[in-house]
């Protein structure tokens, strides 16, 4: 009992700061996904122009983009809405985490 007297301010601070470690490692951990969310769809919205700047039309689908143009998506973390009206009209395009 006296040691943990003795030792209370340690222990007190020593527990502030794992507590501030988990907060930062969650915030990290937070930002990262939003930034690969929003790498993603910047990475589709510059292929999907790339496409209509060489060929003159929109492509018709993601599958086009990644076989032509090497687009990579990674499916298991993300799902891609590519809704096309017309070939000369920019598609509506939205990604969003599964």
């Amino acid at each position: 009992m006296n040691w943990l007297k003795a030792n209370a301010g340690s222990l007190l601070l020593f527990i502030a700061v794992m507590i501030m470690m988990l907060y930062g490692f969650q915030d990290a951990s937070e930002q990262s996904r939003t930034e690969g969310l929003r790498m993603t769809e910047e990475c589709l919205r510059r292929a999907v122009v790339s496409c209509y700047a060489l060929e003159g039309r929109y492509p018709p689908n993601v599958a086009y983009l990644e076989q032509q143009y090497g687009l990579q998506i990674d499916g298991k973390k993300y799902i891609v809405h590519y809704e096309i009206f017309a070939e000369n009209i920019m598609p509506e395009l939205t990604v969003m985490e599964r």
